[in-house]
């Protein structure tokens, strides 16, 4: 993590749907469920699910958004990486163009607080990639982000009385990141 202790699990498989994170032997039975860091085998029928579900620190923001991200070698040679929203906190942010509006900032520049409104004290996620090539080899990891919080030189600005020139933004999405899936 950036900072906060935001929890995530994220596991490919296939045959897995969202019900297994809820499943107390999730993923010790034979599921064939691969967590993150592992390698996940080819198998006929199509692409991997993946499950993600996340949890937002208590002491910190609440969650924005669970993205996966897909990297790829192309036959050219060439790195590729894509990024799929696949969860959010917060309904109608979905836009026409199928890009995620960004979750509202609600940090007080003034007193350095915010709200969790906007925020999901936890995410879920099933996904299959809609790109999916079994020809192509290919990673995927998870970045969780949080709603907009202050800065941390914000708060330091806040408290030696709003005249320290920091160069930085004020405010922050902190983020998780898994290891990832091959």
């Amino acid at each position: 993590t950036t900072g906060p202790r935001i929890g995530l699990r994220f596991y490919g498989g296939y045959g897995l749907d969202a019900t297994a994170l809820e499943a107390s032997s999730f993923p010790y039975e034979s599921s064939g469920a691969v967590p993150m860091g592992g390698e996940l085998d080819q198998k006929e029928g199509g692409a991997p699910v993946f499950l993600v579900h996340a949890m937002a620190d208590p002491k910190s923001g609440t969650l924005d958004r669970i993205q996966i991200v897909k990297g790829w070698v192309d036959a050219a040679g060439e790195a590729n990486e894509k990024v799929f929203d696949v969860a959010w906190a917060s309904t109608g942010r979905m836009q026409a163009d199928g890009s995620l509006a960004p979750v509202p900032n609600t940090v007080n520049l003034e007193t350095g607080t915010w709200s969790n409104e906007a925020g999901a004290p936890t995410l879920t996620a099933e996904w299959r990639d809609p790109e999916f090539d079994p020809s192509m080899m290919a990673f995927y990891y998870v970045r969780v982000l949080e709603v907009p919080t202050p800065r941390h030189s914000l708060l330091d600005k806040l408290a030696l009385g709003g005249e320290v020139d920091t160069r930085r933004p004020d405010t922050i999405q902190e983020r998780a990141y898994s290891s990832p899936i091959w």
